[in-house]
């Protein structure tokens, strides 16, 4: 390997070693709890190691939020717009692939969730998040439920995000239960709210999505 090369490679990994270790301390300890000092010590560097990646606890605590907020959201889009199977299968797969997401990433979840910086540009960016989010449970119900009022969707679309956050945090602090019992939840609301609404006339609705069915299985969690 080129000397230019292992220097690169040498940033990166210090740069992953910052980031995890400060998930784990503001996810524990909270933003104004940690500080730099214990990050780079968390880390194995040291705090003018640390600086020449970033320049503030701020940064880096938007460097994180940043890293995985794309990755929430490609997984699950992924499966219910490119999925196999009827609507059933794929809303099953699409919330599998979401929460599949938070256990992988757990101290950064608890981040993601809880704002706990007081800082305006951080809770911006909370807001952000959440505010892709709400517009992807819209495309869903728009895909499910092609009936619902234009005017219902947003706050359906809220519930729904609501709904989700609520039951990561609760997940997360009670580790010991099935993903697919949160897969499963998640499936039985969505189905709720598509279950209320008639088809637009001509339309037919999906065979799997048909009101009344039992929900469908959960995968078995298993990574």
């Amino acid at each position: 390997m080129r000397e230019i090369d292992r220097g690169r490679a040498a940033r990166a990994e210090a740069r992953t070693r910052i980031e995890d270790a400060a998930a784990r301390l503001f996810a524990e300890r909270g933003f104004a709890g940690t500080t730099i000092g214990e990050i780079a010590a968390e880390a194995g560097l040291s705090k003018p190691m640390l600086y020449r990646h970033f320049d503030s606890k701020q940064e880096l605590h938007l460097a994180l939020l940043e890293r995985h907020r794309d990755e929430l959201a490609a997984a699950p889009v992924h499966e219910i717009l490119h999925g196999e199977g009827d609507l059933a299968t794929r809303m099953t797969a699409m919330y599998d692939a979401w929460f599949g997401y938070v256990q992988s990433h757990p101290y950064t979840w608890r981040m993601m969730f809880r704002d706990t910086t007081g800082d305006e540009q951080v809770a911006a960016f909370h807001r952000e998040v959440q505010r892709r989010q709400r517009e992807t449970d819209m495309a869903l119900l728009r895909e499910f439920a092609p009936g619902i009022p234009e005017a219902e969707l947003e706050p359906l679309g809220e519930a729904i995000r609501s709904s989700l956050y609520g039951l990561a945090l609760w997940w997360l602090e009670r580790p010991d239960r099935p993903r697919e019992l949160l897969v499963a939840t998640m499936v039985r609301i969505t189905r709720g709210l598509v279950s209320t609404v008639e088809p637009p006339s001509g339309a037919r609705r999906d065979s799997g999505a048909t009101p009344g069915e039992g929900t469908p299985a959960a995968p078995d969690g298993r990574d």
